[in-house]
This record gives structure tokens, C-alpha cells and sequence, in this order.
């Protein structure tokens, strides 16, 4: 048997993963897996070493703070990957915690073969990076083309393989009037994936949703949750007086609601690329500490937090970040939305002539797994 260690950080990495895994098993029966994973790796009978919360940390002062219990559990990772021995560790995204653990690997056990999967985003910031991962990573799978010049510059072994949030899924049928009342306008909210993220966002979208209240009668809000998150959402709602929150984690379900929905509201990051697949009208928020801020906002070489932005060189779709991050603007930008049809359909326009670049032919997570088994 062939062995794979997969290597995640948080739980868009964990989803991300899980595609390509689900079809690096239909071709090849003949690998067994480890990893440090979460809900979707698991699904897929994979156990994971350790709790997938214990790694996720956001921003740059929880990592000052949690640096010496990162370190341990990097050395704890790195020790579980080599008494492993895989034949090839798989690492997928989180580059600031995943990269660092396959450097530490390679230098013990050069035999592992290391393939890296959504490139760090040196077109955003630390373009130097490239010169180092090269020593270290043998392959890089890259989620988009225009990052390939990066990497090719360096001579590092790269392939463009696609988003698997941009491939087009069969969809089951699902009653959602079972879970959403009859008669209601959906909008999707997404207040992240990270607990930190949630705390940050979510009186903001409480807040939001009350202006919302007053203007209109016939709207219901959805949450999507992961399962570990759904309760701390439901804490909040809890809290307040509104009757017109639900909140879902099943992902066939959120991709239902989703499809559904008139607009949505979303914390920056890759769900913002789900929504635009999806021709769901939407605007981005984004919000961290002040030293946070300040420290990205000197690093940075892009003034766009949004991929679709960034792909565009333009605000296609709005971004409400830091101080601009308020009840007031959300609610402001969305009933300009909602009582603009032409604003709408020229966003979804815009946005889907830029993800027709962005897109492959075929299946992304597919091209991925093949690569994959190439190492094996």
C-alpha cells in the first residue's frame, strides 16, 4: 500500500482537500491515508492525529501570543508525519503552518515527496517566498493561471489545475421549504470560518439584519456554519430578538439555500468565489484588530481583499473592510442592491465574464488527484 499524509489548517483547506482525495480513491485503491484534518476528511474515513481547532489561529498577534504552542505542535506534526513515513505528504493551503511543517519534513526524510496544494498568495504579498518553497516542495498545484508566471520564474514544478469551488456539481433535489419558511426572500450570510472571525462579525450582521427588519418584512437570513460553529452562531441569535435567522451546516443544504438566495453577505475569503459561481449578487466584509491591520496593510501589493476584484483590477463586487465594516454600510449597499434589479444583473454579469478566465474544462479536484498520483 501506497501512503498519503494530508496536511490541512483550517477547514476550507479540510473541503478543498477532501475533493481531490474523494477522486485520487476512485483511481487508486491502492494508498492508505493519515492526517491532520476536520469534518470532511473524516467523512471520508480518514482519521486525523489530532483536532483541526488546535492549528486554527487568525491574525498576526494570536500567532505572537500562541507562538511557542504553535512551534510544539508543528515539531508534534512534523515527528507524526516521519514515523509515518508517507510516500507523499500532501499539503493543502494555511502556507504559514502547512509550508513550515513540509521544510522541517523534507530536511529529516528527503525519500517524502512533497506536493503543495493552493499556492501561497505571492501576487498579494511575500513574493520572496517562491525562492524558498522551492528548496523544500516538489510540486505546487495552482488554483488560477496568472499565477503560474510566480512560480515559473523560480523554476519551481507547478500546474494550473482550477478552483473546485468554480466546477459545475449535479445537484440533488432538496425541499428547503422544510427549513426555510414558504414565501421568503433568502439572503445567504457567511460570518466565517474561524471562531475569532465569528466573534468580530457577527453583532455586526445581527445589527445589519435589524435595519434590515425595518425596511423590509419578507426576508429570511441564513447563516452558514460549519458543524463546530453552528452553536456559537446560535449563541448570538439567541441573544437577540429576531425570529427570522436560521442557520444551516450541512453543505447539500447551504448549497441549496445559496442558490436560492436574492443576495449575500460575506466574510472575505474563498466562499466569495462559491457565491459568484453560484450568479448570487454580493458585497464582502472583512474586519480585524487594529495591529492586525496594520501590519497586513504594509505587507500587502494588491488594493483588493476580493479575488474577483483582484482578477478584475476593479471593485466588481463591494468590499466593506475594517472601519467601512458597519451595520449602517451593509445594510446601505444591500438595499441599494435589492431596490436596483439593472445593479444586480450587471454585477452578476461582470462576475461571470471574470470567472470564464478563471475556470477550467473538466474537473478541477480530477486534475488535481491525477497529478497526485503521479508522486505514488
Amino acid at each position: 500500500m501506497k501512503k498519503v499524509f494530508i496536511l490541512t489548517g483550517e477547514t476550507s483547506g479540510d473541503k478543498l482537500a477532501s475533493k481531490v482525495i474523494s477522486d485520487l480513491k476512485k483511481i487508486n485503491q491502492n494508498i492508505e491515508f493519515l492526517s491532520v484534518g476536520g469534518e470532511h476528511l473524516q467523512s471520508l474515513g480518514i482519521k486525523s492525529i489530532y483536532d483541526l481547532k488546535e492549528i486554527t489561529y487568525l491574525g498576526f498577534t494570536n500567532v505572537i501570543l500562541n507562538i511557542f504552542k504553535i512551534n510544539r505542535k508543528i515539531n508534534e506534526t512534523v515527528k507524526s508525519i516521519i514515523d509515518y513515513n508517507p510516500d507523499v505528504l500532501f499539503t493543502v493551503d494555511s502556507p504559514d503552518f502547512t509550508l513550515r511543517v513540509a521544510e522541517k519534513v523534507k530536511k529529516i526524510n528527503t525519500k517524502i515527496k512533497t506536493v503543495h496544494y493552493v499556492a501561497p498568495q505571492v501576487w498579494v504579498w511575500r513574493e520572496g517566498r517562491v525562492k524558498k518553497i522551492k528548496n523544500f516542495i516538489d510540486h505546487i498545484l495552482l488554483l488560477f493561471n496568472f499565477e503560474k508566471k510566480y512560480f515559473e520564474k523560480e523554476n519551481v514544478s507547478c500546474e494550473f489545475v482550477g478552483h473546485p469551488l468554480l466546477q459545475n456539481k449535479e445537484r440533488s433535489k432538496i425541499d428547503i421549504n422544510q427549513i426555510i419558511g414558504k414565501n421568503k426572500a433568502l439572503i445567504s450570510v457567511f460570518a466565517g470560518s474561524r471562531k475569532s472571525e465569528i466573534l468580530v462579525l457577527m453583532p455586526i450582521l445581527l445589527d445589519f439584519i435589524k435595519l434590515m427588519n425595518e425596511k423590509y418584512t419578507d426576508m429570511t437570513y441564513v447563516f452558514h456554519s460549519t458543524k463546530e460553529y453552528s452553536d456559537l452562531i446560535k449563541s448570538f441569535i439567541n441573544e437577540t430578538s429576531l425570529k427570522n435567522c436560521e442557520i444551516v451546516s450541512d453543505d447539500k443544504i447551504k448549497s441549496h439555500i445559496l442558490q436560492k438566495s436574492v443576495f449575500a453577505v460575506a466574510k472575505s475569503g474563498t466562499v466569495s468565489l462559491e457565491i459568484s459561481n453560484a450568479k448570487i449578487p454580493s458585497i464582502i466584509l472583512y474586519k480585524m484588530g487594529f495591529i492586525n491591520f496594520m501590519i497586513v496593510k504594509s505587507l500587502i501589493k494588491t488594493k483588493y481583499a476580493n479575488i474577483i476584484n483582484f482578477a478584475a483590477n476593479e471593485e466588481v463586487i463591494p468590499e466593506l473592510l475594517q472601519s467601512n465594516c458597519n451595520s449602517k454600510n451593509i445594510f446601505k449597499h444591500v438595499s441599494n442592491f435589492l431596490e436596483d434589479p439593472n445593479k444586480i444583473k450587471e454585477q452578476v454579469s461582470r462576475v461571470q465574464s471574470i470567472l470564464d478566465k478563471l475556470k477550467i474544462n473538466g474537473s478541477s479536484s480530477e486534475l488535481a488527484s491525477l497529478s497526485l498520483n503521479k508522486f505514488l
